[in-house]
């Protein structure tokens, strides 16, 4: 397999870029990077390009868009292997694609990921849908929408059982068709590269591992830095590190921003807590 030449994006200039102007293999695998300093991206791109070039023949064959993405879907779940790991779905490795493409194991949105990088080579629509529970993928076909699940090899979703999927997030109301389409908006790279550090930051904190979870924060804040919800997050994970001043920080920030946040009184607490040990230690 030869080598390919693969730019990543700097960290610091992410906020800057317009959302179509934001790669999104390239910006998931310096994610990836946090984790594995050492990957090198060209083999990463390079086993992605792997599989759009061993399809193109078969696909380019195929009238119907459908069809096209039924082969595709063959291929990398059936072929290669890719599968979602339901045995251990908050592995951190689930979210890094260095892993899923080494691995073939993978959670919904980072197979949606390879799944979107594949069919796009082959000149296909394939866009991710920030969908209420698991990341969905979606393409346009004969005035409609295919609406897949790459979670579970692939499998298209009929009507009913998306609106069964939005259902319990949406206060028990199954969504309308007018709802139901707001929902499986296309997502840009932004959100869906929020998303999987946002999926990371849950994962760590959950495990206790605050210096991971506070990178993952400050992550999402150089992709998205209005993101409130960040900001609280890497302050709380700084409260957990000792690094007070930076928790102090974030936190009032955070409570400029959202006064009326439903968590905005247990935040005041926690800080006038922390303003009370620095009291004590001076």
């Amino acid at each position: 397999m030869g080598k390919t030449h693969i730019q990543l994006p700097d960290w610091n200039t992410l906020a800057a870029l317009d959302d179509a102007a934001l790669p999104l293999l390239p910006t998931a695998l310096l994610i990836a990077r946090d984790e594995y300093p050492g990957l090198d991206p060209a083999e990463y791109d390079a086993l992605v390009q792997s599989h759009a070039d061993h399809l193109r023949t078969e696909v380019q064959a195929i009238e119907s868009t459908a069809l096209k993405m039924a082969a595709i879907n063959r291929h990398l779940f059936e072929e290669v292997g890719y599968t979602g790991n339901h045995d251990a779905y908050y592995d951190p490795r689930n979210s890094y694609l260095n892993q899923v493409l080494e691995r073939r194991l993978g959670n919904p949105i980072s197979l949606a990921v390879v799944q979107m990088e594949v069919a796009r080579r082959l000149g296909i629509p394939l866009d991710g849908v920030s969908f209420p529970g698991h990341f969905l993928v979606r393409l346009p076909v004969d005035g409609g929408l295919l609406v897949m699940d790459p979670f579970n090899g692939g499998r298209p979703l009929a009507v009913e059982e998306l609106r069964e999927r939005a259902r319990p997030h949406l206060g028990g109301e199954a969504p309308d068709d007018k709802v139901l389409l707001q929902i499986l908006t296309p997502a840009p790279h932004r959100a869906i590269l929020a998303r999987v550090l946002r999926n990371l930051h849950g994962v760590y904190a959950e495990a206790g591992e605050w210096d991971r979870a506070a990178r993952s924060a400050d992550r999402v804040l150089r992709l998205v830095p209005e993101e409130t919800d960040a900001l609280r997050d890497r302050g709380l994970a700084y409260l957990e590190l000792g690094h007070i001043e930076g928790a102090r920080r974030d936190l009032t920030r955070y409570l400029q921003q959202s006064p009326d946040a439903s968590d905005a009184e247990s935040i005041r607490e926690r800080l006038i807590d922390v303003a009370g040990r620095r009291a004590v230690l001076h």
